[in-house]
């Protein structure tokens, strides 16, 4: 139910760790309620195959692989049914953890290093740490666009930022790598290094992701000693020779030493930062999310424009043939008047003959 303080107690890096986990593992653990452990196993190694094919496939698999599951289990049928199709980024990045998971390992072991530099608060650390994510991400982006033009597509460049994006994430929230490492992703991800990942949505089957190992404790910082007293001081100048002032240089090298900022001011300005990057990612998603309806329907009009042009052309082609018929229509029915008068007049010649037949055969008696 998560850790319990004393009223007044601060919370200290342990709890902050903690509750960066437990968020992370409610998020995850969000799982249709009826679901047994197996059902649920069963599921994500239906959802392994279904996330690791092309992803034109991706719906003619799901649903072959729903029926075939509905026909021993209806609700691992309607489970997998549900599926979601992951965007293109997320499939790239699906791309990269089944046909390249060393790439991965070696951002999320970078990413538990800076992790523990950043709880030390070892900013020499974290500066060399984000110079070698900056270099390992590019190389992991190169390696995804080649992972998925073997898989016979490209990638554009707004997609190769989403993907760079979510490897950032996974370098800054453990949970995020346990997210993107398990092949299922289905939308992107954002992370800022402070809040845990926003990983709602963001994976399929999300019972089935291992639980996040926890980040290594920073690195213990010596104790202070105590500020002799006044009393002291005089003792202690007293008994030791005068010594000689530092140089300029030792003062120089002193006053550009950077200078921990004090815990309530570095938390208020995580804090900031961390709305500010909520606020950017929730900004990019929805772009993201507005450029997907724009295409789609861009490609939803453009088959719109198909199918009216064939209507027309099946429109123009029927009332050409209800013309080429009522031109036969009427030619058909003044053939038949003809008919009709000419039947009518052979009637009557018909009639007279035998009018006649019965005359001279009464004149003959």
């Amino acid at each position: 139910m998560g850790l319990q303080r004393s009223k007044g107690q601060k919370a200290g890096p342990e709890d902050c760790l903690a509750g960066r986990q437990g968020l992370a593992k409610r998020q995850l653990m969000k799982v249709p309620p009826k679901m047994a452990n197996m059902e649920e196993q069963a599921l994500a190694d239906i959802a392994n195959g279904l996330y690791a094919a092309p992803l034109e496939d991706f719906v003619a698999a799901r649903t072959a692989a729903a029926k075939e599951a509905a026909g021993k289990d209806k609700e691992l049928g309607a489970a997998v049914k549900g599926l979601p199709k992951p965007s293109v980024a997320a499939w790239a990045v699906n791309m990269l953890a089944l046909h390249q998971p060393e790439v991965l390992d070696g951002l999320a072991d970078l990413g538990s290093r800076m992790r523990a530099a950043q709880a030390a608060l070892d900013a020499p650390s974290l500066r060399e740490l984000g110079r070698e994510r900056r270099t390992m991400l590019a190389a992991a982006v190169d390696t995804a666009k080649s992972v998925v033009q073997q898989q016979g597509r490209a990638i554009s460049e707004t997609i190769a930022g989403d993907v760079e994006e979510t490897l950032r994430a996974l370098t800054a929230d453990a949970g995020a790598a346990a997210a993107v490492r398990s092949g299922r992703l289905v939308k992107t991800l954002s992370a800022d290094g402070v809040g845990a990942a926003d990983l709602e949505g963001a994976v399929a089957v999300p019972g089935a992701l291992p639980a996040a190992p926890p980040d290594a404790p920073p690195a213990a910082t010596p104790a202070r000693k105590p500020a002799p007293t006044a009393d002291k001081k005089q003792r202690t100048t007293a008994e030791r020779p005068s010594q000689p002032k530092p140089t300029k240089p030792r003062l120089e090298a002193v006053r550009q030493t950077p200078r921990p900022a004090s815990p309530p001011a570095l938390e208020k300005a995580q804090a900031a930062l961390a709305e500010a990057r909520e606020e950017e990612a929730r900004t990019n998603e929805l772009a993201r999310e507005l450029q997907e309806q724009a295409e789609q329907t861009r490609t939803d009009i453009a088959a719109l424009q198909r199918e009216t042009a064939e209507l027309r052309d099946r429109l123009k082609a029927a009332e050409e043939e209800l013309e080429r018929s009522r031109r036969r229509l009427t030619t058909t029915a003044a053939e038949a008047k003809q008919a009709a008068r000419a039947a009518d007049k052979a009637g009557r010649t018909a009639m007279l003959a035998q009018e006649r037949v019965l005359r001279l055969g009464n004149t003959r008696g």
